[in-house]
């Protein structure tokens, strides 16, 4: 199996399009769990994201430039219990609502598709983080068109059982640039988490996005043993 560094992974395109990396600190004590947006056009970059609580919501920089807020407005994070769940869209409330009436992950997007941007049909990407006992369990998906074609969905689900420390997996919804966009392939990339504090991890994801297409970050460091979290959020728009 591959393993890559962040520098190296996140260098290795201009527009990943919105990521996120899920794994358990090099001490073995801590999930860590990251989400980033970038944007290509006026809409998709004038947005902030903006701590609510525990949960995490993006909202417009300048309301006067928000042309369309469909698919740009949503929470991409939400806390259910001693469960985070992180996505790139409005599905954190459709897995929030359902996990919370005993649905699972896999049923709750069940519900979903990709998005109807049509031509690009952008990925669905979600994460969720299962905190018990002491240590974590967590899962990731992906829903995207089959081919390009808006007619036929196609589901991936991958689960991680007592994960390796230090390691973490990477999705992201486009694979290279193009037009229209790429889906991203594959199973979710395997990352080397440093043994390095919440700051010093949020700057070396900053730092390694492409200059000119990121727009904002936010990276969470959760507690195994007591649930406290440490939460940094990044926007370039200030």
């Amino acid at each position: 199996m591959k393993v890559s560094t962040i520098k190296a992974e996140l260098n290795s395109l201009d527009y990943h399009g919105r990521g996120i990396i899920i794994g358990k600190s090099a001490d073995g004590k801590k999930a860590v769990t990251a989400y980033f947006i970038m944007g290509r056009s006026e809409n998709s970059r004038n947005r902030i994201f903006v701590a609510e609580g525990d949960a995490m919501r993006t909202k417009a920089f300048d309301d006067s430039k928000m042309v369309d807020p469909h698919l740009i407005i949503y929470y991409p994070v939400r806390v259910l219990g001693n469960k985070t769940i992180v996505t790139n869209g409005d599905q954190t409330d459709t897995i929030y609502e359902l996990m919370d009436k005993q649905m699972t992950f896999e049923q709750a997007l069940r519900t979903r598709e990709f998005e109807d941007d049509k031509p690009n049909f952008t990925p669905r990407i979600s994460g969720i983080i299962h905190r018990e006992n002491g240590d974590m369990n967590y899962a990731m998906s992906i829903l995207k068109s089959a081919e390009g074609d808006d007619s036929s969905c196609e589901r991936f689900t991958y689960a991680y059982s007592n994960p390796i420390a230090g390691r973490a997996k990477f999705i992201h919804t486009y694979s290279e640039a193009g037009n229209p966009l790429p889906s991203f392939e594959g199973e979710p990339k395997t990352l080397e988490l440093p043994d390095v504090d919440i700051d010093a991890l949020s700057e070396l994801i900053w730092t390694n996005l492409n200059g000119d297409n990121k727009v904002s970050l936010f990276v969470r460091y959760i507690d195994l043993a007591t649930g406290e979290t440490e939460t940094r959020i990044v926007n370039k728009n200030k």
